[in-house]
């Protein structure tokens, strides 16, 4: 119905699901390539802002701007001209001694958000060379540092010395949070608030459950906001647990780590039930890396939508959520309504 309650709306008009995505990583590239498909849906993907690592951490120390990887994965994921685009934008730099080892998109984005003079700007600047179909949003703009602090009460700074312990032992990670680097604070960036009012669906994951799901929720705002909103709280639990971050979870471990943010329990709950072939399992045993199990009879999921299916690809040898399922699953969850 128009807001201004002139005329009506057309018998079987279907309207647009707002459907806002939190994370970060490949996890969010693989969510957004499959969600791109669908129809009816109006995708705003909000991103985590602490990553530390490559080319990404290179321009963060040299030139003091926002981590653009993360940014530059939705953008691509969301682009109709994805396969050039990929071909292009992540082409690492081999011969420039400044250049080397940067990606071209890393460096695009760098480029268009010192001359908008904003990052946000600077993202939308490469979402419209690129036709984005959706919109992304950082989680802040404010730069920060994510701390983990471990069970035996050490710290762990920054994303990329979390994401890669040292050693073949360390501490469980019993919090994090976010040091800022030039005020008090972290503040949420104000648009990720207005989605969140506006979402008809949230889908929070896949993704590293610390360095790039709960380091979105840990901004200021960012978890008061999803505990008030009336839009339905999906979770999509990870595939594989991940050395230093999730070793020997489950997948009630990962839903409680998230609900211990939020405050609130997730209307649904999304995981993968198939197991990968023995000899992929084998090669990420290597990594200390196993299958997070699932216990689908525990009465806890009651009240939780607790929805299991086959959401595997593992083309590669590696072990990721098929876009195209999990695309599939979360449409018969939120499809667009007609009015």
């Amino acid at each position: 119905m128009p807001e201004d309650g002139k005329g009506s709306a057309s018998v079987g008009h279907r309207r647009k699901r707002n459907i806002v995505t939190i994370g970060g990583g490949s996890g969010q590239f693989v969510l957004l390539c499959g969600l791109r498909h669908l129809e009816g849906m109006a995708i705003t993907s909000v991103v985590s802002m602490v990553d530390s690592g490559g080319s990404t951490g290179r321009l963060r120390g040299e030139y003091g701007i926002l981590p653009p990887g993360d940014l530059l994965k939705c953008v691509l994921a969301l682009s109709p001209h994805q396969n050039l685009a990929r071909t292009i934008l992540l082409k690492r730099f081999k011969r420039d001694r400044r250049l080397r080892g940067h990606n071209a998109g890393n460096m695009l984005l760098t480029m268009l958000s010192r001359y908008t003079g904003s990052f946000p700007s600077g993202i939308q600047a490469l979402a419209e060379i690129l036709d984005v179909e959706g919109t992304i949003l950082p989680v802040t703009i404010d730069k920060a540092t994510l701390v983990a602090e471990l069970t035996d009460g050490s710290r762990v700074y920054g994303e990329k010395a979390i994401d890669m312990p040292r050693g073949h032992q360390r501490e469980k990670i019993r919090d994090v949070f976010l040091v800022p680097h030039h005020s008090d604070t972290v503040r949420v960036f104000p648009p990720v608030i207005d989605a969140i009012r506006a979402a008809d669906g949230i889908v929070i994951g896949p993704g590293d459950l610390f360095t790039s799901i709960l380091s979105n929720l840990i901004v200021p705002g960012v978890a008061d906001a999803l505990r008030a909103a009336a839009a339905p709280i999906y979770f999509v639990v990870n595939i594989m647990t991940k050395y230093g971050e999730t070793y020997g979870f489950t997948a009630r471990d990962f839903v409680e780590e998230l609900e211990k943010i939020l405050e609130r329990p997730v209307n649904g709950v999304i995981c993968n039930n198939r197991e990968p072939d023995p000899e992929v399992l084998a090669r990420y045993a290597d990594q200390k890396a196993d299958v997070v199990s699932l216990d689908p009879q525990d009465p806890w999921w009651e009240g939780r939508g607790l929805k299991a299916a086959d959401l595997l690809d593992t083309s590669g040898g590696i072990v990721r959520h098929d876009s195209g399922k999990l695309a599939r699953l979360i449409e018969t969850l939120v499809a667009p309504q007609t009015e």
